[in-house]
Order: structure tokens, then C-alpha cells, then sequence
């Protein structure tokens, strides 16, 4: 176990010092060729209903994706966190500017009053936040576990993608169980399949 968190502790150092290293501007250009190559992507287009995240502190930024998706009208979900067992739960929205509110911990949230609650079983792909991945399909999140468990709840048929700055893949991260694996990280330099 104190191997597992020595390897993150190591990982997210190293993903840290080389996202320092960048600047405004390479950052931006990483995230557009990021963008772009996700509505590129054949699974996100087609997908009828996408489970997206609105980012906390060093997660890749998502408010102009779910903007442009929502432009071209693709189906999309966003989760509501909720300290009952870490659970998530999910509703869709339809307007970026009228439909999220900030919640308790300053994570922007689909308003609960106003959007329809979604069941898991009809996410067709979810984009999944991390801080560092490797070519496994290994993911680090901020350890609290709300999406390794999400992971493993989402149906077969779905896709887990995340997307990440080419500098946030490492060589190895060492998990307790690929379970909790994606199957398909999107960078700035290239798609990455699990091996």
C-alpha cells in the first residue's frame, strides 16, 4: 500500500514540475489540439449521451467542451457529488449558463431543481478527469475515489476516455486493481488505446 502512494506521490511530482515548465500560451495550444481531436473523436460524435466533468483546480479544463457539444446539441450529463458513501449522481443539461449552479465546494453543478436526473445505464461514453495516466489505462485522481467508482459502475458498453496534456503521461502507475483503468486517453500529441 505504501508503495502504491509513494509511485502517485512520485508521479504527480513529476507531472507537476513538467506542467510548471510550460507556459500560457503552449498550455492553450496543447488544450486546442486536445479539443480537437475529441470532436474529432468517432466515439464522442456519435455518442447520444456524453458524462462530462467540470474541472476542480489542476483537472484539464472543460467549460468551452461542453459548451461546443452543447452547440451541436450532443446529449450531455454532468455529475452532482453527494457525501452519501462518495456517490455521484447524474443529471443532463442543455445550457451551460442556465443550468449549473456552484455547489458547497465551489465545483460548478447542474442545477437539481431544473435538469433530469440521468441513470448510469445510458452513458454511451465518460470523459474522466485525472492529474497523471500511464499507457495502461492507469489513471491518479485526487483520491477521494468518486471516479474509480464511477468506473466501475459505468456499463461495458460504455467508453471511459480521459483527456490529458501529453506531459501528464508517466511510465507506470501502479493501481490496486485495472478496474479502475480508462480505455482510451486523448492528448495533445496522440490517442492512447490500453494495451
Amino acid at each position: 500500500m505504501d508503495e502504491i502512494k509513494n509511485g502517485k506521490h512520485n508521479n504527480l511530482a513529476v507531472v507537476a514540475e513538467r506542467l510548471a515548465n510550460l507556459t500560457k500560451e503552449e498550455l492553450s495550444d496543447k488544450y486546442q489540439k486536445i479539443e480537437d481531436k475529441l470532436f474529432e473523436f468517432a466515439n464522442f460524435m456519435e455518442a447520444h449521451l456524453a458524462f462530462l466533468y467540470t474541472p476542480v483546480s489542476s483537472e484539464l479544463p472543460t467549460e468551452r467542451i461542453i459548451k461546443k457539444a452543447l452547440q451541436i446539441e450532443k446529449g450531455l450529463v454532468l455529475p452532482v457529488f453527494t457525501d452519501a458513501k462518495n456517490s455521484i449522481n447524474l443529471y443532463k443539461i442543455s445550457d451551460y449558463d442556465k443550468d449549473l449552479v456552484k455547489s458547497a465546494n465551489d465545483i460548478l453543478e447542474p442545477n437539481i431543481e431544473k435538469c433530469k436526473k440521468i441513470s448510469l445505464e445510458a452513458i454511451d461514453i465518460a470523459i474522466i478527469p485525472g492529474l497523471a495516466f500511464d499507457d495502461k489505462g492507469g489513471r491518479i485522481g485526487f483520491g477521494n475515489n468518486f471516479y474509480s467508482k464511477l468506473i466501475t459502475k459505468l456499463p461495458e458498453t460504455c467508453r471511459k476516455v480521459s483527456l490529458a496534456y501529453e506531459e501528464q503521461i508517466v511510465d507506470q502507475i501502479q493501481m490496486e486493481s485495472r478496474k479502475f483503468t480508462v480505455d482510451i486517453i486523448i492528448t495533445d500529441k496522440r490517442v492512447i488505446y490500453k494495451i
